[in-house]
């Protein structure tokens, strides 16, 4: 199958300057990543705080520049000072942003808020037209089209984030990034979020990259995941394969840490606790960034940073050890 989106060795780097003299250090948030997205998919991301989620994906919006790798779209070169390419990509490229309230301007109406992708791409359309087509989004996402007057403090946060689903979904877009969208919602307002963008994909034909901390939520709607760490790619796979047998020490950590709602099966469970916390990415671990963490890194870890190799069908694992760490 094509490939909707191509990204290789992707890097975010960023100067930091510590005082007026000298050279600056890096903070690299991003560190070589690379993956594939085809249509209709959906990729989760994961991993914890600042391990480059929401700074991979506004690189591939090109809300901010690559330091280096290339961005691939629908087959042809994606590069932020290409003005005009990334121009004709927004149409295509939209994102739902993690705060709902603070995403949306405060001055604007439902209506002017979900219509602005209209204006600026399909400015020939009449008043009427682009009225009737928000009208319909706003049925499409669950909000009636009474409210298109409202201001944003008239909306629950759950609304809120409707609106903002409804602005990227206007346009018909090929893909949609959601940068923790239902992190700051309710527990049972989450869940209906999710189910939304999984009737819209459906509905649409549309790929999405699900960024969260959330890893039921992940499971939930993704179909393939990937785990950060300090900017790089821990381990890339197949959402059952992954959550059933994780290769990588830091996704079986993370899996460990996942609550389970019965509680015998929860004292039973295997532990996985990581020490600490994790290192700066101005001065990452050389070799594999995890290895201060790993309870299983040698010398070679140190030394050599681990290639995301495959395991197993469309199951990547980046580690030195993973065929130890398998069998035990």
């Amino acid at each position: 199958m094509t490939a909707l989106l191509e990204v290789r060795d992707l890097k975010v780097h960023f100067p930091i300057r510590n005082g007026w003299f000298g050279a600056p250090d890096m903070l690299k948030a991003v560190d070589g990543v690379s993956f594939d997205l085809v249509a209709g998919e959906t990729l989760g991301i994961v991993g914890e705080s600042g391990c480059g989620k929401s700074t991979l994906g506004r690189a591939i919006l090109q809300l901010i520049p690559p330091t280096a790798g290339s961005i691939a779209w629908l087959g042809a070169p994606l590069a932020h000072d290409d003005a005009k390419a990334v121009r004709a990509a927004r149409g295509q490229m939209q994102v739902v942003f993690q705060d709902p309230l603070a995403s949306l301007d405060p001055r604007m109406t439902a209506g002017d808020i979900i219509a602005e992708p209209l204006r600026n791409f399909m400015p020939d359309l009449s008043a009427v037209d682009r009225e009737a087509r928000v009208a319909d989004m706003m049925r499409a996402v669950g909000l009636l089209p009474t409210m298109i007057n409202r201001y944003p403090h008239e909306f629950s946060g759950g609304q809120c984030q409707r609106i903002g689903i409804a602005r990227a979904m206007i346009l018909g877009p090929k893909l949609v990034i959601c940068d923790e969208p239902v992190s700051a919602l309710d527990v049972s307002v989450r869940a209906q979020v999710v189910n939304l963008l999984m009737e819209l994909q459906r509905a649409l034909g549309l790929s999405l990259i699900f960024i969260s901390h959330d890893l039921a939520v992940v499971r939930h709607i993704s179909h393939r995941v990937m785990v950060l760490y300090l900017g790089r790619v821990m381990e890339l796979g197949a959402r059952d394969a992954l959550y059933a047998t994780p290769r990588h020490p830091y996704t079986q950590a993370l899996l460990a840490a996942v609550p389970v709602p019965d509680p015998e099966k929860e004292r039973a469970k295997p532990r996985a606790i990581l020490g600490g916390d994790p290192p700066s990415p101005l001065h990452p671990p050389s070799g594999c960034v995890f290895r201060t963490r790993c309870a299983h890194a040698t010398s070679i870890c140190a030394d050599v940073v681990p290639p995301l190799e495959s395991a197993d069908a469309r199951h990547d694992v980046a580690c030195h050890h993973w065929r130890t760490i398998a069998r035990t």
